[in-house]
């Protein structure tokens, strides 16, 4: 029997003007689309959020290029890891390779049946973007101990 983890894992597609959150159920199953925040208001967000409800880990969405090489995002993700650390001190801060996540809620989009409009809502994209990010990392924690 495995043990009962009660503790979720939030991650954040952290953009310069729109930051999309997931969040895990307390037995780190299932990745549900939370919100999204202004960039600006992201800690704000996150204490009011881990000061209502247990959070074990952020992973923040990492961009890499196709030759695994740093984006041009990482000059305000960097900061935000680094501030993100410091704020949080108890929590596990990790970081995953987002390099297909928006593609990736484009097609989960598409697929679900959502009109164009809709689609074009960048807010509803990054939110999505966040929950495939989440998803994957967990299975990514799955798939070692296995």
């Amino acid at each position: 029997m495995h043990s009962k983890k009660v503790a979720r894992i939030l991650s954040v597609d952290y953009g310069r003007k729109r930051a999309g959150i997931a969040v895990s159920d307390p037995l780190q199953i299932i990745a549900n689309g939370l919100t999204t925040v202004h960039s600006k208001d992201i800690f704000d967000f996150l204490k009011d959020y881990v000061s209502k409800e247990k959070v074990e880990t952020i992973v923040v969405g990492y961009p890499t290029d196709l030759k695994n090489n740093a984006s041009e995002a990482l000059v305000y993700i960097n900061p935000f890891i680094k501030k993100l650390i410091k704020e949080f001190p108890e929590i596990t801060i990790d970081i995953f390779d987002e390099r297909f996540t928006s593609k990736l809620a484009l097609r989960a989009m598409i697929d679900g049946g959502m009109k164009k409009k809709d689609r074009q809502d960048k807010a509803m994209t990054d939110k999505i973007s966040a929950t495939i990010i989440l998803q994957s990392y967990m299975e990514s924690l799955n798939n070692k101990k296995i």
